[in-house]
This record gives structure tokens, sequence and C-alpha cells, in this order.
């Protein structure tokens, strides 16, 4: 809890917060709000405010994004060039390098005309990108994120949902590469950091590592199996909890099965599932009370109403008259912060 920054006293500065999570994820969904946006507020509460988010993105520069993720421009060379990745896989290398007057011709109109939309860059391809997926035949889209792997450009703002792309050198302040080994360690350190206790190897998701390889302590800890790594600077603080919401891409929660080994937590995204069949809700917020992850809300913004319409407050352990307390006021809190009115569903 200390490491992700859920204590009862909140951070203060954005970047700050972000430099210790490590990350923000992007992902579409706004059923409350935005993932990204949830996170910061869930930590930085009403002072925050997403045009925080996007003015230190594209005008100070001090956050950038990269496949997803909003991190620190501080690690920007933890992270660029990424040739650990899916740029390294065979398929894909082949297919630039079968591409490569494609690539040239794309960072040669970045140049000149960038910052531009991935639609008003022309798709000039000698092979086309092959999937089985949505990405079949999406040249300019792929591409560019390879490109943005390697390093050569980088996302430079947003129009609503779509990227603005440019060449890296406008984007990102100058840095020195770090050799693949020993940025795999700082992050690897960095992740420790933020996590406070992890597995030494975990993948979360396919292509997104959770490692943390043999930073920090081994440690045992009760009534879980095997061993873990943990930062030695979180041990044996004090720590005063509060009340939260979480995203359900919250790193605190992200990873299912720390969740369930560490917190007794079990939670499933049901935003895929048929209405029928969710048991929490399309959008639920896992719970936090103090040191226990104690429920879900099922609830969902109407911004043209103007209303944050609570579903319902699923309890995974009694709640007495004090937890209940707490968490309505933190659901007070997330209306207020959104200019909603709280209603109850029938």
């Amino acid at each position: 809890m200390r490491a992700q920054l859920l204590e009862a006293r909140r951070p203060t500065e954005l970047v700050d917060l972000v430099d210790q999570l490590t990350l923000l994820q992007i992902d579409p969904t706004a059923a409350i709000a935005p993932s990204a946006d949830l996170v910061a507020w869930s930590r930085l509460g009403a002072a925050y405010r997403p045009a925080d988010l996007t003015r230190a993105l594209q005008e100070d520069r001090t956050l950038f994004e990269l496949r997803a993720f909003i991190r620190p421009t501080s690690a920007v060379a933890l992270h660029v060039p990424e040739s650990t990745g899916y740029t390294a896989q065979p398929s894909v290398r082949l297919w630039l390098e079968a591409n490569d007057r494609f690539r040239r011709d794309v960072v040669a109109r970045l140049r000149e005309d960038g910052p531009l939309l991935s639609r008003d860059i022309p798709d000039t391809h000698q092979v086309p990108w092959g999937s089985t997926g949505w990405t079949n035949n999406r040249n300019v889209t792929q591409l560019l994120e390879f490109l943005s792997a390697t390093g050569e450009v980088a996302v430079a703002g947003r129009v609503g949902r779509q990227r603005l792309w440019d060449v890296a050198e406008r984007v990102y302040p100058a840095f020195e590469p770090l050799p693949a080994e020993e940025a795999q360690r700082r992050r690897e350190a960095r992740r420790l950091r933020a996590l406070g206790v992890a597995r030494a190897r975990s993948i979360v998701v396919p292509g997104e590592p959770n490692h943390v390889g043999e930073t920090g302590i081994p440690v045992t800890i009760e009534g879980t199996e095997g061993e873990w790594r943990a930062d030695p600077d979180a041990l044996d603080q004090p720590f005063t909890g509060r009340a939260a919401l979480l995203s359900p891409f919250d790193r605190l929660i992200h990873d299912r099965e720390r969740a369930q080994a560490l917190f007794d937590f079990q939670y499933i995204l049901e935003m895929y599932k048929p209405a029928a069949k969710r048991r929490w809700g399309y959008f639920a917020l896992p719970v936090l009370h103090h040191d226990r992850l104690v429920g879900k809300l099922d609830a969902k913004a109407d911004r043209k109403a103007g209303t944050l319409t609570v579903h319902a407050l699923h309890e995974d352990v009694p709640f007495t008259p004090e937890m209940l307390a707490d968490v309505e006021a933190e659901v007070e809190a997330l209306a207020s912060w959104q200019g909603l009115t709280t209603v109850r569903s029938s």
C-alpha cells in the first residue's frame, strides 16, 4: 500500500506520482473515468484534473506516452529504444527490413510536416503487414508502433483518442541510450520499488512482463507459497490507511494472482462478459479500506445527465459502520470530482 502511494497522507505532485508508480495505463473505457485519470485521482484526490495529465504530456513534456503507457520523461532511456520485446521478434524484424523505403518515407514526412495523425501519413509499404487480427494491413499504424519502440518516432499528443506522431527528437529530451541489460536491471528495480513486494518473474498479460528479477531481498510471506522479492526500503515502516476506489487496471490489483495471494482478493474485469453473467458489474472498481481489499463498486457515470449511478456495492467481507461510512464518503468524492450527483439504482 505504501509503495503504491495509498496511505492516508496523499501525494501532491502528478509527475512524482507517475515516477513512483512507474506508469499509468491508457485504456479507452470510460464507464466512470479513463483508467489513467482514475489511478491519479485515487492517489491525488480532488486536486487532480485530467487537464494536468494532458499538460504534462503535451506541453511540459514531463511525461511521455509509449505503447499505451504513460511514463515519466526522466525514465525515457529505460524504455527507448526497446530491444527485448516485440521488435526483436524475427517476423517484425524481417517486415521492417522489407519496408525500409516505407520507413524512410514515414520518418521524412513526420520530420517535414509532423506532428501528424496516422491517417494523414501516406501508406507506401512494399510488403503489407499480415495478421489474423484487427491489425491486418494496417501498415502505417503498425510501422509507427514499431518505430516508437525503436526510438525513431514518438507520440507527441492526442486529438481526442487519436495519437499525434512526430520524430522522437522533437518529443523526447536528448538522452544517452542504455545497454539493454542495464535498462532491464533498472526497470526491474523501479518495478519492485513501485510494488513493494513481487514475484521474481511474472507475466500479467502477454507482452507485458512484470519481472523484478533478483533486485531487492528474498522474503517469504505467511500464507503464501514460494519466494517473493521485497524492496528493503519499504519494510518496517509505519502505515496509516484510508478508503480508496481503484481502477480495474490499478497496479495494486492488476496482477490477479498476486492480489489473490497477498490480499485474498478475487477480481475479474467483466466488461467483456454478457450482462447476465456478470457478478460484480461492467467496470467494477475494487474497494480498498486501509490495508484490505474489501469489495467492488458497480457504478456508471452519465455526464449528460450529470449523475454517477451506483448499481451495487459488493462486500467481500461484512462492512462495519465505519467501513461503510468511509467507502460512501469516497463514492461521494468520486462523484464530486467529476461534477456529478450520486444516485442509487433501484
